[in-house]
């Protein structure tokens, strides 16, 4: 049982990669946070599309993203690791410039701007967990992962309430928006690039390899899936319950919002170090015990009514949002301490790929279970997510009675 760190400032920095890295992430977050969200409207209010063909175009444009990660994690195999992160910048640059030369109703132009979004959206994750895992090491790292996550949901707030700020302005201000966010992910490219961080491939096996998954990720990479749920259940599963069933103001869904961003700003580190003083993968099992437990929160809160039911939501989705902290604070971390140094890239292309379906399914599966009750809906995410958290307990215990046996068989021979 590892003893919980203190870390400092200082060295937190330092271990995601230095002051450029931070600021080069920052300046993303900031330029995603100031479109992301506002994608869907430049769409339909500038480039006059329908709203369907803007949803379809940026459904295909995320998908497509996911089908590069397998040539993104071969890139970092070869020891690329600012480079990747400073590509995945510079793509978006692309798609920013796509999406100002695209005239009205060019739903092409359009779709590939939303393209290389997409790309540089999915494989930024994994080059960044891969660029911190060359610098840092052991719970520092760790730390250094939870408080890039920090950085990240920080510069997105404060993108997406600045973009909301300029709504008044119209189409003038939204094409202004887009250029401001393609500079954003320029400046943030030439940064992490000058960071010039690179990994030696790891001996012979780094130029083929095994590009089969380590055998004790592959629960870790199945439970991912049903995990990332929680990632979406404050966007789509809480607004369906507020709206639909409680008929809440839409008050409690903005104070929602904003408490969930604000703990993720502020709890994400100390809790990922506090968390540290047990083992990774029990640090996931427990995040998808704390998961289902406000899952069924979330339906208890659905019995009390219109009076008492909106404050109970709000109450349990503080519990969900620790839980997210907790799974956010050690699933990436397992897999850079489960891969092999020269697959470190390909295993967490993997993960990201798992991470990018659950994020895709998740909201079309939300709303097809809630079609049928809330008791269907939450007492499905509980039963999926609970049966995840064992997957991974039990998959700690296989690993465990492995390596009893193996450090046995050495001793004998």
């Amino acid at each position: 049982m590892a003893t919980t760190t203190k870390i400092q400032p200082r060295a937190l920095v330092r271990a995601s990669g230095g002051p450029r890295y931070a600021v080069a992430l920052a300046v993303d977050a900031l330029g995603t946070g100031l479109l992301r969200p506002f994608l869907l409207l430049y769409g339909v209010s500038v480039l006059r599309l329908s709203a369907p063909a803007t949803g379809i175009a940026m459904t295909v444009g995320a998908v497509a993203g996911l089908v590069c990660m397998p040539a993104v994690g071969r890139w970092l195999d070869r020891g690329s690791r600012s480079t990747v992160v400073a590509a995945s910048m510079l793509v978006r640059v692309l798609g920013v410039a796509l999406l100002l030369a695209a005239p009205a109703g060019h739903v092409r132009l359009f779709a590939a701007a939303a393209l290389f979004l997409g790309i540089g959206n999915q494989a930024w994750p994994a080059a960044h967990a891969a660029l911190v895992a060359t610098v840092a090491h052991g719970r520092e790292r760790d730390a250094a992962l939870a408080g890039g996550r920090a950085l990240r949901n920080a510069g997105l707030g404060a993108g997406a309430l600045l973009a909301t700020a300029c709504l008044a302005g119209g189409t003038t201000a939204l094409q202004a928006l887009a250029a401001v966010t393609g500079l954003a992910y320029l400046a943030a490219a030439a940064l992490a690039w000058s960071v010039h961080v690179h990994a030696r491939p790891a001996g012979a096996a780094a130029k083929g390899g095994d590009d089969a998954p380590a055998p004790r990720m592959r629960a870790l990479l199945a439970a991912n899936v049903i995990y990332v749920f929680c990632l979406n259940v404050p966007e789509v599963a809480v607004p369906v319950v507020l709206v639909t069933q409680l008929h809440a103001s839409p008050v409690w869904l903005g104070g929602i919002f904003v408490a969930n961003t604000v703990l993720v700003v502020t709890l994400q580190v100390p809790l990922t170090v506090l968390m540290s003083r047990f083992p990774r993968r029990s640090v996931l099992a427990i995040a998808g015990v704390v998961l289902t437990a406000s899952y069924l929160g979330f339906l208890a809160a659905t019995f009390l009514g219109h009076g008492w039911g909106a404050p109970a939501v709000a109450a349990v989705s503080v519990v969900c949002t620790l839980g997210e902290i907790i799974y956010a604070g050690s699933a990436t971390a397992l897999v850079t301490v489960l891969a092999p140094a020269h697959v470190l890239g390909r295993a967490l292309a993997r993960f990201q790929l798992s991470t990018g379906f659950g994020l895709a399914v998740s909201p079309a599966v939300i709303t097809a279970l809630a079609s049928h009750g809330q008791a269907v809906l939450w007492g499905s995410l509980a039963a999926a997510t609970s049966l995840s958290a064992g997957a991974v307990a039990i998959e700690q215990e296989q690993g465990a009675r492995l390596s009893g046996y193996r450090r046995r068989a050495r001793a004998g021979s």
